[in-house]
């Protein structure tokens, strides 16, 4: 009984029935979360751990109400323990449901990417040319996380296909380095042997990496209207960058490798980013699994 949930109950018991259920509730919910993460008790929890649990609530779609609540609950909660001195600092301490309303777009599943970059060989004579530049754009939105307005951005002597990175500048001006897996780095030297001399024309830029069909630098509508003829499902540019830091994450990748990776200066933002890993994963588990 780590948690002492029957103790906290009692100690707000001067408030309603309804609220003293439901605030135990969300603590015990939480406490259930925490456990699946190998969180034991209170004394190991600490600010980034309920972060990442209010974000985690907002990806299975509860209300902004809701999450406001069980943020109060656990403030609470914790003000309690530290209180009795069960704890030594209170993580929980100005604690606030994350803000905004807007919804980070979803995490494409293996289907969904398989039809978008596993693109069979065209033979009607000019598409072959746009699949490679877009096998490349596909390859490194979805292999590297970049934004759009960065991969637009890009010129040839940004890339080190050799040392499989990609130089990239982001906001703020900040200049990051970022890898590239062997599949990417050979979609991207196709694209720039076999493929971009095809679209240069005589007003083209000479130093940019991806053109559109007119011969200009690729914009953030040319990938949106990529994205539209080749994803089975509407699919916003940026899902693929989203899609990238998940995957990272569900595969035991640190966050803040993935901060890194993603150009964030707050590891805050990086979990907005990547809510819906590890915790996902394990809910699911938790719910589903007929032993867990």
């Amino acid at each position: 009984m780590a948690w002492e949930l029957e103790a906290f109950a009692r100690s707000i018991g001067g408030r309603s029935e309804h609220t003293v259920r439901a605030y135990v509730g969300d603590v015990r919910d939480f406490a259930a979360w925490a456990d699946r993460g190998q969180v034991s008790g209170p004394a190991q929890v600490d600010r980034l751990l309920l972060r990442r649990y209010l974000a985690y609530l907002s990806t299975r779609r509860y209300a902004r109400a809701t999450v406001s609540r069980k943020a109060a609950a656990l403030r609470g909660y914790f003000a309690w323990l530290a209180r009795r001195g069960v704890i030594d600092t209170d993580p929980a301490a100005r604690l606030r449901a994350p803000s905004g309303t807007g919804r980070l777009p979803r995490v494409l599943d293996s289907r969904e990417l398989s039809v978008l970059l596993d693109r069979a060989p065209s033979e009607i004579p000019g598409e072959e040319v746009v699949r490679l530049r877009d096998d490349a754009v596909l390859e490194l939105l979805y292999g590297s996380g970049l934004r759009v307005s960065e991969l637009c951005g890009l010129d040839e002597g940004d890339l080190d296909l050799r040392a499989r990175t990609v130089t990239v500048m982001g906001k703020g001006n900040r200049e990051r380095r970022v890898p590239m897996h062997d599949r990417c780095a050979r979609a991207l030297r196709r694209w720039s042997l076999e493929g971009r001399s095809h679209m240069v024309r005589s007003e083209s830029p000479p130093e940019a990496l991806f053109l559109n069909a007119r011969g200009n630098r690729l914009g953030p509508r040319d990938v949106r209207r990529l994205l539209d003829r080749r994803a089975p499902h509407p699919t916003h540019p940026h899902a693929l960058r989203h899609s990238f830091a998940t995957h990272l994450l569900d595969g035991g990748a640190d966050l803040r490798v993935v901060q890194e990776l993603l150009g964030h200066t707050s590891l805050t933002t990086t979990q907005v980013y990547t809510h819906v890993s590890k915790e996902r994963l394990l809910s699911v588990h938790g719910e589903t699994h007929p032993r867990a």
